[in-house]
């Protein structure tokens, strides 16, 4: 970083960082990186930025795909995020997931980038199927935190609070993010970073929503999101398919930074 801010902003990770929830594939994903890259942008109007994310990936992948490309744009500015799809796989190790968000940490450090990542929400409270994940999500969170710590990284830690959980941050597959959530992570990254007009306001619990649904209305939302979202994500597994596959990176070079029109969170 020089006084001027951040000169090139590079993300790396999986579905949540490529933008999945917020847009579409066919007029674009925008995401929490591409709103956060706009946030550092007005302090920084020079900011270059690239993403590098793939959904479906796993943090090995993650590691073994981005972090030489990643190095080899020199950011100054880089956030790092992956691990939720390790923790919904039938084999866990939260070690060995945090072994290779590690690894990525000391290199982007090493090299001289500011380095930002987020701990994962309780998303038992979000599906309820994903309730007994809770305590994989507390282990791998807790060893994030760890090597954060140890190599000076910028934690937004959203396990703690629940606008985070909110039904209204969560798009219909409640996976990803919806573009208020996205605009959500963003503010927590920015917070995180100390970027100049950021604060805690992403903790606030949100107003009052609609009403949850009950009995039987709450039974068939249930029934139709399984359908949905449920069973095809489990034929993926199945048949050992992802939902990355065949698919590159939607910004793999340094570009300038467009602004979009703000959403609230």
């Amino acid at each position: 970083m020089t006084s001027n801010g951040y000169l090139r902003y590079v993300a790396v990770g999986d579905s949540q960082t490529e933008g999945v929830g917020d847009g579409d594939d066919v007029q674009g994903l925008r995401g929490w990186a591409d709103r956060l890259a706009e946030l550092v942008a007005r302090e920084s109007p020079g900011l270059l930025y690239a993403n590098l994310a793939v959904r479906g990936r796993l943090a090995e992948q993650v590691r073994a795909g981005q972090l030489a490309p990643a190095l080899a744009l020199r950011p100054n500015l880089a956030t790092v995020v992956a691990g939720l799809n390790d923790v919904l796989r039938p084999r866990f190790d939260a070690d060995e997931v945090a072994g290779h968000l590690e690894a990525m940490f000391a290199a982007l450090t090493a090299q001289g980038a500011r380095v930002a990542t987020v701990t994962f929400p309780d998303i038992g409270r979000i599906a309820p199927p994903a309730r007994p994940l809770a305590p994989r999500i507390v282990a791998l969170n807790a060893r994030i935190r760890e090597a954060a710590g140890r190599h000076g990284v910028a934690v937004a830690d959203s396990w703690p609070y629940p606008a985070v959980t909110d039904p209204r941050m969560w798009s219909a597959d409640r996976l990803h993010a919806s573009p208020r959530g996205h605009a959500l992570i963003a503010a927590a990254v920015a917070h995180a970073l100390d970027l100049p007009g950021a604060d805690d306001g992403w903790t606030r619990p949100l107003p009052p929503g609609a009403v949850p649904r009950t009995g039987l209305r709450a039974v068939g939302a249930e029934l139709r999101w399984a359908g949905a979202f449920l069973g095809p994500w489990i034929v993926r597994r199945v048949r050992g398919r992802s939902s990355g596959d065949g698919r590159q990176a939607k910004r793999p070079a340094l570009l300038p930074v467009t602004a979009l029109a703000d959403g609230p969170y």
